[in-house]
């Protein structure tokens, strides 16, 4: 059994921050020494362009080293990986032609296996210690994909008022996956773009706390101008400025997660 463990973020709510706590839960976790390989799943190339200038992803995107290569030839992932320049930290960039990938999906053999059978070689040899999906905000083929190739599923979630909007259809969309994958589990939701200050944040507090068999991580991510300028400069927080308070608090993040997953 490979020691690699998987873990995808994903919620079908735009706007949860998804994108960014899978690029700073990778890059915090890479900095405790552990080797980690993230995939941009979506379409956006956000997650790609959190370690790349925009001119660098589109490259990727147009060259072929990119998720969607990998996915519509059914290649082994490894040979779509590149370097991101933190030490430990390894990524498979993404693409726009991502929004066809349910088309390309459709007349596959076993097709919600298909990013699985690429991954598997690589969890086989067991460099990595974790793979990190970002996933889009969807709920189709190709997330179910990512559910069905994945160990844990970590939801970010926005304390806002439209929030929790569609929690429920991601928690029967998870179930629906579990038909397939019966060992994922979902290993927390993790609450961002929190303001204390707001009665919302409270009540979305109160709320997932009273979510019968969920975990709700006790670290969750406030509100910090930061995390906007890390993306400017195509960084993640953590690596951009780690005293600031959401650097801290994703790193607290990734201790948790580190915790569960080996559990």
């Amino acid at each position: 059994m490979s020691k690699t463990k998987v873990i995808a973020f994903a919620n079908n709510k735009g706007g949860s921050g998804k994108t960014t706590t899978c690029s700073n839960v990778g890059c915090a976790m890479a900095a405790m020494g552990k080797k980690v390989l993230m995939i941009d799943g979506d379409m956006q190339i956000n997650l790609t362009i959190s370690y790349f200038n925009e001119d660098q992803a589109l490259e990727y995107a147009q060259n072929g080293k990119n998720i969607h290569t990998a996915i519509k030839e059914e290649k082994d992932i490894a040979d779509f990986v590149v370097e991101t320049g933190v030490e430990g930290l390894d990524l498979v960039p993404s693409s726009p032609l991502m929004s066809g990938i349910e088309f390309d999906l459709f007349g596959k053999w076993q097709r919600e296996l298909v990013l699985k059978k690429c991954l598997e070689r690589v969890r086989a040899k067991g460099y990595y210690d974790y793979i990190l999906i970002d996933s889009p905000p969807t709920l189709g083929g190709w997330v179910m994909n990512i559910m069905c190739a994945s160990d844990y599923l970590v939801i970010p979630v926005e304390a806002s008022p439209w929030g929790l909007f569609g929690l429920a259809n991601m928690f029967e969309f998870c179930n629906q996956a579990k038909n397939i994958a019966p060992n994922l589990k979902i290993l927390g939701i993790a609450i961002t773009k929190a303001d204390e200050r707001k009665k919302y944040f409270k009540q979305t507090l109160e709320t997932l706390k009273e979510t019968d068999g969920v975990r709700l991580f006790e670290n969750y991510i406030r509100v910090d101008s930061a995390v906007e300028w890390a993306q400017d400069n195509s960084k993640p927080v953590v690596a951009y400025k780690k005293t600031s308070r959401s650097a801290v608090e994703y790193i607290n993040l990734t201790k948790e997660i580190i915790e569960y997953a080996n559990r």
